[in-house]
C-alpha cells in the first residue's frame, strides 16, 4: 500500500512567511495533484510553541542561520515560524486538505528541534507517524514538501530506515538554501541511502 507523505506546506514556509522558501508555493499544486492517486496521504505540521529553542529571537546576539547547542544536539537557528495557533502554522489555502487523511504535528517540545516527521532530531520522541503507516498497512511512501535540505530530507530518511520503501517526489521539493548547494546535497545524500528519486510524472500509475 502506498503512502504520500505531505511536509510543511505551511504558510510560514511560503513566499512572504516568516521562513520563506523560494518557489514554496510551486509545490502545493503538486501535491493537489498527486492525493487522489495515493491509497493514505499524511501531513506534516511544524507546530512549535512561542518559546522553541530553535528560534533564534530567544538567544542575544544570535542571528538565523547561526548554529548552537540546543541541550546537546547542533541546532540551527530560524526565525520565528510556525508558532502554534498562528496564520503562519496553518496550511497554505490552496492545498486540498480535504485529501489529507491525518496530520502529524511535530515541534512542540521547546527543548529540541524536529525536522523529520517521524522523530525529533534527537530521536528522543516518536510522532506515531511510523506506527500508524504499519498499522494501515503501508509499505511504501512518497515524499513532497518544504523544505527539501531540512524536514524533507529527515522524513525520507526516517522512513528508509524504518524499511519503507521511499521515493522522494523532487519536483515537490524546494529547498532552504542557507547555502547554494544545500538543496543538490540533500538529494544526493538521500539517494545515496537508498531512497529512489522520481519526478512526479514518473509515477506509472499516475495517468
Amino acid at each position: 500500500m502506498r503512502a504520500l507523505i505531505i511536509v510543511d506546506l505551511q504558510n510560514d514556509f511560503m513566499p512572504g512567511g516568516a521562513l520563506a522558501v523560494a518557489e514554496g508555493d510551486a509545490v502545493v499544486p503538486v501535491a493537489n495533484r498527486l492525493m487522489p492517486h495515493f491509497d493514505r496521504v499524511i501531513a506534516t505540521q511544524d507546530w512549535h510553541p512561542a518559546e522553541h529553542g530553535s528560534f533564534a529571537a530567544h538567544h542575544p546576539g544570535r542571528s538565523p542561520g547561526e548554529v548552537i547547542d540546543l541541550d546537546g544536539l547542533q541546532q540551527v537557528l530560524w526565525p520565528t515560524h510556525c508558532v502554534q495557533g498562528s496564520r503562519g502554522a496553518a496550511f497554505h489555502a490552496a492545498l486540498d486538505i480535504s485529501g489529507i487523511g491525518r496530520v502529524f504535528t511535530k515541534g512542540s517540545d521547546p527543548r529540541v528541534d524536529s525536522y523529520s516527521g517521524f522523530f525529533d532530531n534527537g530521536r528522543r520522541q516518536a510522532t506515531g507517524l511510523g506506527e500508524h503507516l504499519r498499522e494501515e498497512g503501508v509499505d511504501e511512501v512518497f515524499v513532497l514538501g518544504l523544505a527539501t535540505d531540512y524536514c524533507v530530507k529527515f522524513t525520507a530518511l526516517d522512513a528508509q530506515s524504518l524499511g519503507f520503501r521511499t521515493t522522494l517526489i523532487a519536483d515537490g521539493c524546494r529547498a532552504v538554501n542557507l547555502r547554494p548547494e544545500d538543496g543538490a546535497a540533500a538529494i544526493a545524500e538521500m539517494a545515496a541511502a537508498g531512497i529512489a528519486i522520481a519526478a512526479s510524472t514518473q509515477l506509472p500509475w499516475i495517468g
